[in-house]
This record gives C-alpha cells, sequence and structure tokens, in this order.
C-alpha cells in the first residue's frame, strides 16, 4: 500500500463496495451481467458498460499470447473472459465473493491457451505479483481523487506496458444522480460515485513522483443513459 493513499477514507470505502457488490446488490448485478430481461434505468447501464468494456478491448493488443494481465475489480469476469480469449493469462480479482464465484461459473473453456485464475481479494495486494496490462473498469469511480490517484499509481508500479482505467467525468448530471442518491432503486443503491473533472485528475497523475515515467496515451468517454464513465490510458514512457 502507497503511503499517499489514506488509509481511513480507502479502507472505509472498500469495506462499503465490498458489502454492497458481494451482500446488497449481487443478484442485481447478476441480473445486470448477464442477458436477462433488465428495466429501463439497467439497460442503459449495461449498454454503456459493454460498449466501455469493447473500448478498453480495443486498446489492448489482439494476440495477447504471452502477456500477463490483470482484471482489477473483475466483478462478473466478461472483460477478463474476452482477454483470455485472445491467449492472455488473466488473474481476476474483485472485492466481492460472491461475484467471483459467479464468474468462476460463467468461465467458458479456452481453446486460446488463455487462462484466468479468478481470486477475491484486494487489487493492491503486492503478492499478486507483476503484470504485462493492468485494466480497471469502474473499480476506482467510488474512491476520492487523491485515493484512485494512488491506486493507480501502486499499481503501475507493477505493470511493464500499459495501465487502463475508468473515472466518473464530473458533469451537471452525474452530480445531480449522486446528491439524489437514485442511480439504483433504494434497495440496492450502491456507494456514493466520485465525479472528478479531467483537468484535475489528469493534473495528479502528471504530478505524482511513480508515475513521471508515464505518458497519458488514449482516452474516451461514454455516455449511456444513466451510465456515465471515461477511460484513460497510461503508457511506459
Amino acid at each position: 500500500m502507497n503511503r499517499g493513499i489514506d488509509m481511513n477514507t480507502y479502507t472505509e470505502r472498500r469495506s462499503q463496495i465490498e458489502t454492497y457488490f458481494d451482500r446488497t446488490a449481487a443478484d442485481a448485478w447478476a441480473r445486470l451481467t448477464s442477458d436477462a430481461p433488465v428495466g429501463r434505468v439497467r439497460a442503459t447501464v449495461r449498454a454503456g458498460r459493454d460498449r466501455m468494456r469493447q473500448t478498453l478491448l480495443s486498446w489492448l493488443p489482439e494476440d495477447l499470447r504471452g502477456q500477463q494481465v490483470l482484471d482489477a475489480g473483475c466483478g462478473t469476469g466478461a472483460l477478463a473472459v474476452e482477454a483470455a480469449l485472445r491467449g492472455a493469462q488473466v488473474l481476476a480479482i474483485d472485492l466481492s465473493p460472491t461475484l467471483v464465484d459467479l464468474a468462476r461459473e460463467r468461465q467458458p473453456m479456452f481453446d486460446s491457451g488463455g487462462r484466468i485464475d479468478f481470486r477475491s481479494g484486494d487489487m493492491l495486494d503486492p503478492a499478486l505479483g507483476s503484470f504485462d496490462y493492468v485494466i480497471g473498469m469502474d473499480s476506482l469511480i467510488h474512491y476520492e481523487p487523491g485515493d484512485a490517484v494512488e491506486v493507480i499509481a501502486g499499481l503501475a508500479q507493477r505493470t511493464r506496458q500499459a495501465l487502463l482505467f475508468t473515472f466518473a467525468p464530473s458533469s451537471p448530471a452525474l452530480e445531480l444522480f449522486k446528491a439524489a442518491g437514485k442511480l439504483f432503486p433504494r434497495g440496492d443503491r450502491s456507494p456514493a460515485i466520485v465525479p472528478v473533472a479531467e483537468r484535475q485528475l489528469r493534473r495528479r497523475l502528471d504530478e505524482h513522483p511513480h508515475l513521471l515515467a508515464w505518458d497519458q496515451g488514449r482516452s474516451q468517454r461514454i455516455s449511456s443513459g444513466f451510465y456515465t464513465s471515461h477511460a484513460m490510458e497510461l503508457v511506459r514512457s
């Protein structure tokens, strides 16, 4: 763990996220990440997440044979599966044991040489080792900007080629959703999303001492109804 992380806020928020995805809304997220019918609001979230996942995957090489990939915050494993189908050796980790168990159940057979090691735990655990590519899709959006950047810096120290992540871009609509707390119905409401201005995030990344050897690469915002997320790429200089 990096010294720059506020351990109190990081640990508290990590616990909230684990409780939400592992207990409160596990069934809702299992449906959201499947082909099961969902309501209008969740349909826009599903479509947005599908577009974001395909965007991140398009930034990876088509041939990932022999490459080590970390799916940091893997959820039910859709991105990990796509990477493994390209031949990657994927370590897919999530705070929620329930979602990780579901990911294992959904995992297909691979004839590409790819493999997935699903685990539940903290994506910052140094025991996970180093990787060629690290992807964090919507796994940092609940953390304060300072903590999120420290997480990115920590992951970068264990990344050899590129680090892809998403953040919640600040916008009037997202600020309204945050204030209303109604992204999901009351019974399975998620921990608050923390919007951050893109310019502020880029400045924090530029100034971080552990990211001086990294360049900011591709960038793409995805908006789909109730889903808005922004993907960024960091590449070793």
